[in-house]
């Protein structure tokens, strides 16, 4: 029997439109790193994409080219930004206010970041607590926001140019939610959104716009979002991939790291203990204890699967 067909992958071509959800420490982070790579005043380093290799044939041939040299991928200087935010600052004032970058990887590229002005988002405080914004949607239904979300990615894609886009979710971590009724199609799911049922959160509006736009959707946060059946079947019948479950930087690097060293020398573990020492929005949002139970489940999972405490 021939083994299946793989999938052609069509040339990376033109601009790619990155619409990013958050415009705060990590959107405006990543804006600023890639726009300093493109001025030639850093390297791309953690980069997968621009520095990582893959080998080819057996390891005594050496043949182990750059990813982004044997794969289709869109060049640094295509990428084109956008980005939601319910804080009006632009993406410079929100780099200073964040205070990752230092002044001579910001200063550089300020200009280019004082152009970058946030979308008005579509935000509930129902949903993150702890944070307030004055630069938001207004509509009566959340079927209204979606729609407004979808004519926001018509437009961004007309007037950048860009070819091809993407949305990320690097906004806050929402409440804790689980799968009900409201998920389950898209029926239900286009209802809830009418009654401006809670069990449809911001980052799901803007995980259906994506999709609805033809868009693939990465999640950078905890969030229940595209884990629910109605958006994994919609991105499976538009072919379109989605993905992520918080962005893996941190503590769940060093967990991914540490943990399976542990379980392979079957070492007990009788408990993990961290500390978020944070400058940004995050630790205030995590200080509401609804959200902080979204990242912890997310945290605690990682463990669980990895450690298999029960084998």
């Amino acid at each position: 029997m021939p083994p299946p067909a793989g999938r052609d992958i069509a040339p990376a071509k033109g601009k790619l439109g990155v619409m990013l959800v958050g415009l705060g420490a990590v959107s405006t982070t990543f804006i600023a790193g890639v726009e300093n790579v493109r001025c030639g005043g850093a390297l791309p380093i953690g980069s997968l994409t621009q520095m990582g290799t893959i080998r080819l044939g057996k390891r005594t041939e050496k043949r182990a080219p750059k990813i982004r040299e044997f794969l289709p991928l869109a060049r640094l200087t295509d990428l084109v930004f956008a980005a939601w935010d319910p804080i009006p600052d632009d993406a410079y004032t929100a780099a200073k206010k964040a205070g990752v970058l230092e002044p001579q990887h910001l200063e550089p590229v300020a200009a280019f970041l004082n152009g970058i002005r946030p979308i008005p988002a579509a935000f509930d405080r129902n949903y993150v607590k702890r944070l307030t914004g004055t630069n938001v949607k207004t509509g009566k239904t959340k079927r209204d926001l979606a729609e407004q979300l979808r004519a926001d990615i018509r437009t961004f894609k007309k007037t950048s140019g860009a070819d091809r886009l993407v949305m990320i979710w690097a906004a806050s971590t929402e409440v804790f939610l689980t799968p009900g009724p409201a998920h389950q199609s898209m029926e239900a799911f286009e209802r809830a959104m009418e009654q401006n049922d809670p069990a449809i959160a911001p980052s799901m509006l803007y995980a259906y716009a994506a999709l609805m736009e033809n868009v693939p959707f990465a999640n950078g946060a905890p969030n229940l979002t595209v884990d629910i059946p109605v958006l994994e079947r919609l991105a499976e019948e538009r072919k379109l991939p989605i993905g992520g479950k918080d962005f893996k930087t941190g503590q769940t690097m060093m967990k991914t790291v540490l943990a399976p060293a542990f379980k392979a020398r079957m070492l007990g573990l009788a408990g993990w203990y961290s500390t978020n020492i944070l400058g940004n929005r995050d630790g205030e949002v995590l200080d509401d204890p609804e959200s902080f139970k979204t990242k912890e489940e997310s945290k605690l999972g990682v463990l669980e699967y990895i450690l298999q405490p029960d084998q």
